[in-house]
């Protein structure tokens, strides 16, 4: 009797996991067929505790799946503990269920320290575009490349009592931000991201564009922030640079003009090829909701942007994946 009183009260708290399709469901039921867990959990095992002492540790892939639905809602490492807890759906994805034990915070921040430790953020990005990559979905003739600003708090309200000393303000336009600058190289052809860097918000889009080549490419991509790229130090003499021309000159250009209405006519096509670069940006903010740093220093917020480029680049490219798999 006590036992069915008990099962009654857990189904009355929401504990029994639903079918309903909602969004949410849907996003991580087409995430789940999309990322390949059994070569990352392959990637991550060897730095992984063997953990012969005290309880047994999570398993890897429910480590990363929990890691990946921080990353993918939003979620600090305490968040992330009480959703887990609250959240029937998220308990599912990672494979939990209210009779076994739950990660506390802390097991999620130590994980999350074990990637940072060994660089796997940005192995994990390699997994997942070599897989791209042997299924024709990115190529590497062409690279587009462009930066965003991410906001960082600028209150000196916390433990230190200064703003992060890695951040640092820029002025975009009239406006000025504090933060920093997330920088990215695409293929050309599909918009997936290949590389990302971090840096100070007011280091010049300019000085990581050659950094932001894999190599392999002969042709590069920029707005007009990327002029003389290839006069950089680091420039790669067999990549042609494709930089847009500065909006004052081409506000002038004469469309009447032969010579004129075919360099408009080239801008635009230039235009057309950097409007890929948008769309990663535009799932990290948009999809992801990651509008502003979360952690203080680089490195840390880095690792976090890299992880957030490689889901984005399965977000992209799920619908080819889920057909190939089909």
């Amino acid at each position: 009797m006590a036992e069915t009183i008990g099962a009654m009260k857990q189904s009355d708290l929401g504990l029994n996991l639903t079918n309903k399709r909602t969004r949410k469901r849907e996003f991580l039921d087409e995430m789940n067929h999309v990322v390949p867990w059994a070569d990352l959990v392959a990637l991550v095992t060897p730095f992984a505790p063997a953990g012969k002492k005290g309880r047994p540790p999570f398993a890897i892939e429910t480590m990363l799946r929990i890691h990946f639905m921080q990353q993918w809602f939003g979620l600090s490492d305490p968040a992330m503990e009480e959703a887990l807890h609250d959240v029937p759906l998220y308990r599912e994805f990672a494979g939990l269920d209210w009779t076994t034990r739950l990660p506390d915070e802390s097991t999620i921040l130590r994980f999350r320290h074990l990637l940072d430790k060994h660089k796997l953020a940005v192995q994990i990005l390699a997994l997942i575009n070599d897989m791209l990559r042997d299924k024709g979905l990115m190529l590497r003739a062409g690279t587009v490349v462009d930066a965003t600003l991410i906001a960082a708090p600028s209150s000196t309200k916390n433990a230190s009592g200064e703003r992060d000393p890695e951040m640092h303000q820029t002025k975009k336009g009239n406006q000025w931000y504090f933060g920093m600058k997330a920088h990215i190289g695409a293929d050309a052809e599909s918009g997936l991201v290949h590389t990302v860097k971090g840096t100070a918000a007011n280091v010049n889009d300019v000085i990581e564009a050659n950094s932001l080549l894999h190599g392999e490419e002969s042709d590069a991509f920029g707005d007009a922030g990327y002029q003389g790229a290839h006069k950089r130090p680091n420039a790669n003499a067999g990549v042609t640079w494709h930089v847009a021309m500065r909006p004052g000159k081409r506000a002038v250009l004469d469309k009447n003009k032969p010579v004129d209405a075919m360099v408009d006519e080239v801008e635009r096509i230039k235009a057309s090829i950097r409007a890929k670069v948008e769309h990663p940006f535009r799932v990290i903010k948009r999809q992801f909701g990651f509008v502003k740093v979360r952690y203080r220093g680089l490195k840390k917020n880095t690792a976090q942007l890299t992880t957030l480029f490689a889901l984005s680049n399965l977000w992209m490219a799920r619908g080819k994946l889920q057909g190939a798999q089909a």
